[in-house]
């Protein structure tokens, strides 16, 4: 019971590892949890009913964190409670360019659009809930970065630009907001979700797994549950302790790179 009376709120919480998020405070105590989505309502909804299900109450709140009133707006949903005990910072978007020698393939506008939801979005949402968060005895924020901010892989040079500027950033509020607020952020590498199901057949999707799988030491393709444990950890008491941290959670595929001195 980690998450025991806890009010928590989750961003990008439709599907995936917002969901596995979302789910895993309900399963660990959770009074309340506000399943932030942007566009997905209807995910969003399912998302709140295994929540409930898992026994804390829900609040589905629809904001883009790119919009600052809309941070201020979901922040205050939880203000009913008089605190915010735990943020996760989930919310995250992309532009695809993969071949990362093709520096025609993002424009100025895909750059500020992945930023705006992957760095701006989540300092905007620490800034409105920073009142509710000390509010809490032992306020947390869990920010959602990816392995592609400590290796420079991923989906775009964009993207991994964006996840390296919100390491940074995990550190610099850190250092700021302490000792009233603990500031982490956990780096996935990749996680079978249904967003691959959305663009790939059956057969190309067990590919993808087997050719995953192969790459990583562990010899595993994360599931959502796989990585919201660490996440969860990093929220809770148990990780009373630490701040300022970015916790690789790849299945070491981080270990086929240069020596990550930087981190």
């Amino acid at each position: 019971m980690q998450y025991k009376d806890k009010v928590i709120i989750v961003t990008g919480a439709s599907t995936g590892l917002g969901r596995a998020i979302a789910v895993g405070c309900a399963q660990r105590g959770a009074k309340h949890v506000v399943v932030n989505c942007a566009s997905q309502r209807e995910a969003a909804e399912e998302t709140a009913t295994q929540v409930r299900a898992a026994g804390a109450s829900a609040e589905v709140f629809q904001a883009d964190v790119a919009r600052d009133a809309d941070c201020r707006a979901l922040a205050q949903a939880a203000a009913r409670y008089g605190r915010i005990d735990v943020l996760f910072n989930n919310a995250g978007n992309t532009r695809f360019a993969q071949d990362h020698a093709n520096l025609d393939a993002l424009s100025a506008d895909d750059f500020q659009f992945v930023f705006a939801v992957n760095v701006v979005g989540p300092f905007q949402m620490i800034r409105a809930a920073r009142t509710l968060l000390e509010a809490s005895a032992g306020g947390a924020i869990v920010n959602t970065s990816s392995i592609a901010g400590v290796t420079g892989i991923g989906s775009s040079v964009a993207y991994a630009a964006s996840k390296g500027a919100l390491n940074t950033m995990t550190l610099s509020l850190a250092r700021a907001l302490a000792p009233k607020l603990r500031v982490n952020a956990i780096c996935p590498g990749f996680i079978d979700t249904g967003w691959f199901g959305r663009t790939m057949d059956s057969d190309q999707l067990e590919q993808l797994r087997t050719a995953v799988a192969a790459r990583t030491p562990l010899r595993v393709a994360s599931k959502p549950e796989d990585i919201a444990a660490s996440a969860l950890f990093l929220g809770s008491d148990d990780a009373r302790h630490i701040t300022g941290e970015t916790l690789i959670v790849d299945a070491g595929t981080h270990l086929g790179f240069a020596p990550l001195k930087a981190r």
